[in-house]
């Protein structure tokens, strides 16, 4: 049995035993369809460092189900178009794209090698509304085909969170929110970054996963109440130098 299969095959017997409002939200294509990404994952990873998780139980847990744990906040966002802040391999954003096709996804990644080995697994996988973009979050803070037109931000071990916060919500419309992937978040740092997210238009809230075998993983939302300022973000470099909050 191959890797991919039996990262599949735990997938599904995580969501059954932890998880059943989600598995029973996603179509049985989503099961194939992951079960090839991870295939296409390992196989680029072999060639460029995209994650250091490859045996398939940890595929499967830490970044399957660890991606599919924000789909009951995204479903309530009803979101007809999204970004993902630093996709590296494509979690989570590749695989929310594979269980909601519906949602036009936009996979943004500094590092051009990265991104071109997503924009193959992409092309590899067959599916639309799915784009790739080599660019700096802080450059797309300021593009008019980006800034606050976003419905959802989405990132996971990205930054700090009042550094994702200047990276992140001016990306995003009013009305919209970043979601972002935290494990066991510092009460400082979960301060610092809602004192940010206010001067940035967002509100901070804190969501727990439900998950138990996702142990301290949870959610902070950003809602997105107003709109950003426009000097926000900052110049490339400068909101990891001096974060907000």
């Amino acid at each position: 049995m191959s890797d991919a299969r039996m990262a599949r095959d735990e997938l599904e017997r995580l969501l059954a035993a932890d998880a059943p409002t989600i598995a029973a939200s996603l179509e049985p294509r989503f099961f194939d369809a992951a079960e090839q990404y991870v295939d296409l994952l390992l196989s680029a990873n072999a060639r460029l460092n995209l994650t250091r998780i490859v045996e398939p139980a940890e595929v499967a847990r830490l970044h399957l189900l660890d991606a599919l744990s924000a789909l009951p906040t995204l479903d309530a966002l009803q979101p007809a178009r999204a970004i993902d802040i630093g996709s590296g391999g494509g979690v989570p954003g590749l695989v929310l794209a594979l269980a909601r096709p519906e949602v036009a996804w936009t996979l943004v990644d500094s590092v051009g090698k990265k991104a071109d080995a997503l924009r193959a697994i992409v092309e590899a996988l067959g599916i639309g509304g799915v784009s790739i973009l080599a660019e700096r979050a802080e450059a797309l803070g300021h593009d008019v085909r980006h800034r606050e037109l976003h419905d959802v931000a989405t990132a996971r071990a990205c930054a700090a969170l009042p550094v994702l916060a200047e990276y992140a919500l001016p990306l995003v419309r009013r009305g919209g929110a970043v979601i972002a992937w935290k494990g066991a978040i510092s009460a400082q740092e979960l301060e610092i970054g809602r004192r940010a997210a206010e001067t940035l238009g967002g509100r901070a809230t804190v969501r727990e996963t439900g998950i138990g075998v996702l142990g301290h993983h949870r959610l902070v939302v950003l809602e997105k109440v107003s709109e950003t300022p426009h000097r926000f973000p900052r110049r490339p470099g400068e909101p990891a130098r001096r974060p907000l909050g």
